[in-house]
């Protein structure tokens, strides 16, 4: 079949979500000109299947915490300038038990000179920040100003468009690109397929591969000898709350504590991990942490699990019902909501270094495989795209 030519443009990026819509809204802001391939009807993996938390108080201390901070800022700039909603409301890590309470309280001693905005709060003021906090034995809380959260399907599914009428970036949904060829004399050259099946050559100076867990696509040979592997988590969501009901901060607990690398700084950490592993085994082997963030129509966001694989193995495409009791059940320990019945259950699936924060490969010259951040991909998307964009020359420093 032959091939209709397509335009030429300086950057071209291959998937539509979060990683690949930062690298196109700061490459476009730039003046650059942006073409964008996904290969569904829209973007539909792991950007939209999770809790739409910018969280930088989970990053560990120095380049990666840097990074969340300026990704934060940019997150801002460009929700304001869509005229998108978030939340800015921070975070509460809530402590019920004395180890949690230990922990929490360590790492607020600790974070002022670790470059974290946090502070310790008793009971009460705690309470005060939020109405959906259990009270019964409550120790206190890890507050923190930095967190907020959008609504990932409906940030994802309308930052296009803006990108479309602010910068004219070009996008090509249902469109995969199946092949990427390189020649000494010429850019790359992207190989798609359009809507109406016919094969397109679209041509770019430079391209960002941004596929999440899409390892066969592009480059298997590549992925598969990077050390990437699949994580795959269970969530769900309640319906819109009633009466305007509020959750205030995102809410998290003691199991989180264990989870995110920044509280591994804690000596105090250790004990808190054996004590879980001991009395809650399940929580371990299914790789539960509690957290709760609220969308725009006013439902909660609960979760989640987490499952690593290799990335030759496949993803088991069925929910656990006890997997999700587990992640309830930890969750009703410290929240009290008007209705927390289920209205939708589902599973996402990211691609994790297991000790690399962050992936880059360059298979070929002037393309760049810039892997998903493991589980921190909202967190750091947009820093993410600022530090791609400067190392390949596209930004200016």
């Amino acid at each position: 079949m032959s091939q209709i030519p397509g335009r030429k443009t300086d950057v071209a990026i291959v998937g539509a979500g979060i990683l690949g819509l930062a690298h196109a809204a700061l490459a476009a802001r730039a003046g650059r000109s942006v073409a964008v391939f996904e290969k569904s009807p829209r973007a539909s993996a792991a950007s939209v299947r999770n809790f739409g938390m910018v969280w930088p108080i989970g990053q560990p201390a120095g380049p990666l915490l840097t990074l969340a901070l300026r990704s934060r800022q940019l997150w801002f700039e460009f929700l304001t300038a869509a005229k998108l909603p978030y939340r800015d409301t921070g975070s509460l890590h809530l402590t019920y038990r004395d180890d949690e309470a230990a922990v929490a309280q360590e790492f607020a001693s600790l974070a002022p000179s670790l470059g974290y905005n946090c502070t310790w709060l008793t009971p009460a003021q705690t309470l005060s920040r939020s109405e959906a906090v259990q009270p019964a034995s409550l120790l206190g809380a890890l507050w923190s100003p930095t967190e907020f959260t959008v609504d990932p399907r409906q940030v994802i599914h309308s930052l296009p468009a803006f990108l479309d009428e602010r910068y004219g970036v070009e996008f090509h949904f249902s469109t995969l690109v199946s092949a990427i060829t390189t020649h000494a004399s010429a850019p790359p050259t992207l190989h798609t397929t359009s809507p109406d099946g016919q094969s397109v050559a679209h041509q770019a100076e430079t391209v960002l591969i941004c596929g999440g867990e899409d390892f066969q696509t592009l480059y298997p040979a590549h992925y598969a000898a990077s050390g990437l592997t699949r994580c795959k988590l269970q969530m769900m969501r309640t319906p819109p709350q009633p009466a305007n009901w509020q959750l205030g901060p995102s809410l998290a607990a003691g199991l989180t504590l264990r989870f995110y690398p920044a509280f591994q700084v804690c000596p105090t950490l250790p004990a808190l991990a054996r004590r879980i592993a001991q009395e809650t085994p399940a929580l371990d082997q299914h790789g539960i942490h509690a957290l709760v963030s609220q969308t725009a129509d006013g439902a909660l966001t609960l979760g989640d699990s987490h499952h690593y694989s290799l990335a030759s193995d496949p993803i088991d495409p069925f929910n656990r019902q006890d997997i999700d009791d587990l992640i309830l059940a930890s969750t009703r320990l410290f929240l009290r909501a008007p209705d927390l019945s289920i209205a939708e259950r589902w599973y996402g699936v990211y691609a994790k270094h297991p000790t690399q924060p962050l992936v880059s490969i360059d298979p070929e010259p002037s393309i760049r495989i810039v892997a998903s951040p493991g589980g921190s991909g909202m967190t750091l998307s947009f820093g993410l795209a600022e530090q791609t964009l400067l190392e390949l020359g596209i930004l200016n420093a």
